[in-house]
């Protein structure tokens, strides 16, 4: 597979993998699987939300307001 780049884009990605001590394309190929993971990752979140709606399982208004004010705390 081939991934189309700018000149632009290639140098900085040719900068930040210098900075990080590996080659451009082990760059790309890392970003790229981290994005599948995280997609995954959110992928079965989500129906694990389903889930638990399809079975009436729901959390207040509250509840979701404390939670998410938790999660941008950390």
């Amino acid at each position: 597979m081939e991934i189309p780049f700018t000149p632009e884009q290639e140098s900085r990605l040719t900068q930040l993998a210098a900075f990080a001590g590996t080659e451009p394309a082990d760059l790309v190929r890392d970003a790229a699987l981290q994005r599948l993971e995280e997609d995954e990752q959110f992928h079965a979140a989500v129906l694990e939300g389903k889930a638990h709606a399809d079975r009436g399982e729901f959390i207040e208004e509250d509840e979701v307001d404390t939670r998410f004010e938790q999660m941008l705390r950390s």
